[in-house]
């Protein structure tokens, strides 16, 4: 059974027809037949097609369009009744509009918080603080985990959480195979989307229905991460992340607008916690991605074998995103870990679980090959759909030109563990950090039974 990836692209004659007039003032031209068109299931990841009809309606507003809406209301509206629009901008989407704005990433990033904050937007982070949160509780799983590992089946392996195509494929798909050895930690999106609505709103007096929360993320699959049951607060009528813009949404935008560089504003991205000055952009450890299996590899090293990993060495196997790590004492294996990127692989990876042939202990997963910086949000080409390896390498090049942080050492970690969450295992981080993944039947009415074009 096969896992395939599907895509929507607007053409280039969707991109030419928006009038000038839709942009006059500097306004999102919400009546434009680009903003219109809906990311069906032909956008994302999905497995068998198993999108409901309600998915695909919450999916399809999801867009530009929903976001004029916002914020045109606010234009019109009594101001009591504003919504604060906040921007959650992931670091692995800054490369994308680095390169396309040939500038370096600190100053691609202030022109892009210019731009959003031209429109109405009031607050614009990104989210390494929520990605160090989900980095941080991975390490813990972990370690709870290998302690458990002879008397509980299900302990290991531990795969990765952090990634839509991967859980929604795992939970549709796979089911008890695999869900059960799925870290509960959220991923860094839905934990930014908690400390937006839970925190932020606290400290700004602001219900959570007051506040309307735009992720810009490199991959579409992350809309569908968006509207999942568990991250809606029925009592507040409020989701965690309100809409996802994929980092080539926004740049088409600014496009169809035509903005211009030179005349946006070099604006700092604003801190969660509020303190003043421009926030220095950083990076976790791994290619693209926010290096979970790196993060947790170091952890687990020195928490169960008291080693101190500086540097570590991958082993290729299948191909660039194949790859396996070792811890070695003495000439004994301590630990396996791998490294699975794009849904071929996986399906090897899963070939070999059924016959129990998985030697790790930890499977960082990743549905798009290459990471998160190659996303289909951002990585296609501009004709064809296909990825742009030439883009893509920019992007990587990028990226790892930012310096790295761990996020043990970033003392807002430790802050908002006491002052948000009341420790770190206490019932309100357990409740806003984590969650449960598990086998779902797919659903009985789908959008589509064959779709119209299939590529991987």
């Amino acid at each position: 059974m096969e896992c395939l990836r599907f895509h929507c692209k607007p053409s280039d004659e969707d991109r030419s027809s928006l009038p000038e007039e839709d942009v006059a003032n500097g306004e999102v031209p919400a009546s434009s037949h680009l903003l219109k068109q809906q990311v069906l299931l032909s956008a994302c990841l999905s497995c068998e097609g198993c999108v409901s009809e309600e998915e695909s309606l919450k999916i399809s507003q999801q867009n530009l369009e929903e976001v004029a809406r916002v914020l045109g209301l606010n234009k019109k509206c009594d101001v009591s009744k504003h919504q604060v629009l906040v921007v959650s901008v992931c670091p692995q989407s800054l490369p994308f509009f680095a390169v396309k704005y040939g500038l370096d990433i600190p100053e691609a990033t202030r022109k892009l918080c210019g731009f959003l904050k031209s429109l109405g937007v009031q607050y614009v982070f990104d989210t390494t603080l929520a990605a160090g949160f989900s980095i941080l509780e991975s390490q813990r799983d972990f370690v709870q985990r290998y302690s458990r590992r002879h008397h509980d089946s299900q302990a290991l392996p531990m795969f990765t959480s952090s990634c839509p195509g991967w859980i929604r494929y795992a939970e549709r798909v796979l089911g008890s195979l695999v869900t059960p050895h799925i870290c509960t930690a959220r991923s860094p999106q839905q934990i930014m989307g908690c400390l937006v609505k839970d925190y932020f709103t606290k400290q700004q007096k602001l219900s959570p229905d007051k506040l309307y929360h735009i992720m810009v993320a490199p991959c579409f699959d992350k809309k569908l991460e968006a509207v999942r049951e568990e991250f809606y607060n029925s009592l507040l009528e409020s989701r965690d992340v309100d809409c996802v813009l994929t980092s080539g949404e926004v740049f088409h935008m600014m496009e169809q607008m035509k903005v211009s560089l030179a005349d946006l504003d070099s604006v700092p991205l604003d801190h969660v916690l509020g303190e003043a000055g421009d926030p220095a952009l950083v990076r976790h450890q791994g290619r693209g991605s926010e290096g979970f299996l790196e993060h947790i590899f170091k952890y687990a090293a020195s928490e169960l074998f008291s080693l101190d990993v500086e540097e570590i060495t991958y082993k290729t196997l299948r191909n660039r995103d194949f790859q396996e790590v070792c811890l070695e004492r003495d000439g004994e294996v301590l630990l396996q870990f791998a490294s699975v990127y794009g849904f071929r692989n996986i399906q090897t990876l899963v070939h070999r679980m059924r016959k129990g042939h998985v030697p790790y202990q930890l499977v960082e997963v990743l549905s798009c090959p290459g990471g998160c910086v190659s996303g289909r949000g951002q990585a296609q080409g501009e004709t064809g759909g296909r990825v742009d390896k030439a883009l893509v390498q920019q992007m990587e090049e990028a990226y790892s030109s930012l310096p790295v942080r761990l996020p043990d050492t970033n003392p807002g970690l430790h802050f908002l563990y006491q002052d948000w969450l009341e420790g770190q295992d206490s019932t309100h981080a357990n409740t806003l950090l984590h969650t449960q993944y598990t086998q779902q039947s797919p659903s009985q009415t789908l959008t589509h039974t064959k779709p119209p074009h299939i590529q991987w």
